[in-house]
């Protein structure tokens, strides 16, 4: 495809070097890729589904209530607020926690929260959050210092 057409100097069988560059399978290299690239693409772009709420005009203008919380020392002893009860109460003193703080109602809107201290035994802490659950309290939150 290149071909050296003038003739140089050197006569009729000169082996002279072509200085010119041969672009032609570069070009032809690069529109392969092009093309590998406009196909690959397409098929490459994946959607996910997403269910969003629809958008509302008014700004939601409830505050959260006031989660109620849930302390568990190293001895075992269980306080809600600065009520002391055991795990066998504890549905039973958290209604009567949230009735006392105006939050009576469905457990689908009570928050709870829970903090330990760093010392409690885990099989403790997961018997308070295993009863919550159990009770029909999803809307638990765990309390947590930083540590310096």
């Amino acid at each position: 495809m290149a071909a050296k057409l003038a003739g140089g100097g050197g006569g009729r069988y000169s082996l002279g070097q072509n200085s010119e560059i041969n672009v032609t399978p570069f070009v032809d290299i690069l529109l392969v890729l092009l093309i590998i690239f406009m196909v690959a693409v397409p098929m490459a772009v994946t959607s996910i589904k997403i269910d969003l709420p629809p958008a509302s005009a008014v700004p939601q203008t409830t505050k959260p209530k006031e989660p109620v919380f849930i302390s568990i020392q190293k001895s075992g002893a269980i306080f809600i607020a600065e009520k002391q009860t055991s795990l066998d109460g504890l549905e039973a003193d958290l209604n009567a926690k949230f009735a006392a703080t105006g939050q009576a109602g469905p457990k689908d809107d009570q928050r709870v929260m829970i903090r330990a201290d760093a010392d409690v035994p885990y099989a403790d802490f997961m018997g308070v959050l295993n009863q919550l659950q159990t009770t029909g309290w999803f809307k638990v939150g765990l309390i947590n210092e930083d540590i310096h």
